[in-house]
């Protein structure tokens, strides 16, 4: 049997994810961190993007987008404290498509620096939905 770690994924309306996982990759800062059983202790920000879960009875990974956070490591346990989470098969392609256009119409039609990083940070966001779809797309085919 394979070694494996306790997973939480947790948002602040509901708990996503709770179980073993034999890896779990997440999109941090500075790069997707990969994160096996016995895993140093750390603490870090994360990105918007994939949270993949290989889980031991399971073939296929398990997505599900955040869109920010924080991650916990211990050596037995990772928990994902995630602004929004929302599983793989329940993104929608047609919202994150429209909000990627009215980020990028408001970013062309900008009054304000404060106006124009928030048009920024809901792109990082669609961006970050639409490639988490494609993921879940290769997956499947």
């Amino acid at each position: 049997m394979a070694m494996t770690v306790h997973v939480d994924v947790v948002s602040a309306e509901e708990q996503i994810f709770s179980g073993l996982a034999e890896v779990v990759v997440v999109p941090g800062e500075m790069g997707e961190l990969g994160i096996y059983p016995r895993h140093t202790a750390l603490m870090t920000r994360i990105k918007p993007g994939a949270v993949r879960i290989k889980r031991p009875d399971q073939e296929q990974e398990e997505l599900i987008y955040v869109s920010g956070g924080m991650l916990e490591v211990q050596p037995n346990m990772v928990t994902v404290l995630a602004d929004t989470a929302i599983r793989g098969a329940d993104l929608d392609e047609a919202r994150a498509l429209e909000a990627k256009q009215a980020a990028e119409e408001a970013m062309k039609n900008r009054s304000s620096d404060i106006d124009y990083a928030a048009a920024q940070a809901e792109l990082a966001e669609a961006i970050a939905q639409l490639r988490a779809i494609q993921q879940i797309r290769k997956q499947t085919h």
